[in-house]
């Protein structure tokens, strides 16, 4: 289990995560989003050990990486989203200097080096020189370097970024299948890998957590009006001014032309107005393909949360550039 416990980081008195408290249980996947700027990476940083907290507690199990960061991190796995990786060496070569750092036994280097190139299907390219692979094979040796001293816990931020689908499609069942082994705290701006890979989703923005759930209880919660999807064909003028008329639909927007069109309606709470709109639809002469429910997506949640943060507080001056960059990983101290 890793515990998050009111991490708060300031660099120059400027507040980069203030006070953050979340838990990842063994066996889940937690999703961990923001805008840029939210935070994200600097979280992930103290988390792993790499920048020191100017308050709270990380514990995973029973090591405080806050105050034993080198004894942490050998139970935990890190892929930064800016990949340090030495190009003169080879997978195996790289793999290898990974589990030498991590304090694998001698004995086991071999066996552990041999499983992370399996598990993370990198074994075809095992003896090629890193300079030499593509986006999606470094991100797989990335991964497979930070997991094979069998870590508890891994911290993966942005796994897929740069990758093309196929690529997205590999890495996102490698992180599932990592799930059954590693409690997994996973950054990324792929919304819909969100709601195919994670268990629950932290959001934050301004280095505050905003929501904190299922992606399914975040979707209830913060739906707007609930509505109806109506896919129409015929010959549709006047559709919208149509559907606002009928008591209970608070607005309608229309999406298409030409041989089928939808009707998106935004409705009253506790308003069932779908007997109101096939009378209408059959008074028009209009052909009804069909009539759904509208349900909020998770980036829905993500932009009205994202927004209302916005609009709740005054605009801040940017971070200074020495907070920048110390945001950024220096490329040797991700390596270690």
């Amino acid at each position: 289990m890793l515990d998050v416990q009111g991490l708060t980081k300031s660099f120059y008195g400027t507040l980069a995560v203030d006070d953050i408290s979340f838990r990842v249980d063994s066996g889940e996947i937690l999703g961990f989003l923001g805008p840029n700027g939210a935070g994200k990476t600097t979280t992930m940083r103290m988390i792993t050990g790499f920048l020191p907290a100017t308050a709270g507690r990380v514990v995973l199990d029973d090591v405080d990486v806050t105050q034993k960061p080198l004894e942490a991190r050998r139970s935990l796995g890190y892929l930064p989203e800016t990949l340090a990786l030495y190009p003169e060496m080879r997978v195996r070569e790289y793999i290898r200097f990974r589990a030498e750092l991590c304090g694998v036994p001698g004995r086991e280097v071999s066996s552990r080096v041999d499983e992370a190139i399996q598990k993370c299907f990198v074994d075809d390219v095992a003896d090629t020189p890193i300079a030499n692979l593509s986006k999606g094979y470094r991100q797989r040796t990335g991964l497979a370097g930070a997991l094979v001293h069998k870590p508890k816990a891994l911290v993966l931020d942005e796994p897929t970024v740069g990758l093309d689908p196929r690529q997205i499609v590999k890495v996102r069942e490698l992180i599932r299948d990592l799930k059954k082994d590693h409690t997994i705290l996973l950054s990324t701006h792929i919304l819909p890998e969100v709601e195919l890979v994670c268990d629950r989703v932290v959001i934050i923005d301004k280095g505050k957590i905003l929501a904190t759930g299922t992606p399914d209880l975040l979707r209830q919660q913060m739906a707007q009006s609930p509505g109806l999807t109506v896919a129409l064909k015929g010959e549709l003028t006047g559709a919208d001014a149509a559907f606002k008329g009928i008591p209970g639909v608070v607005r309608a927007a229309r999406i298409g032309a030409g041989g089928e069109t939808r009707v998106v309606l935004d409705t009253e709470r506790e308003a069932d107005v779908r007997e109101a709109v096939f009378r209408e639809v059959v008074a028009r002469g209009w052909t009804l393909l069909e009539m759904t429910p509208r349900q909020a997506t998770l980036e829905d949640v993500f932009v009205r949360l994202v927004s209302q943060s916005a609009a709740a507080e005054p605009q801040t001056d940017e971070l200074p550039a020495a907070v920048e960059a110390h945001d950024e990983p220096p490329a040797k101290e991700e390596a270690k």
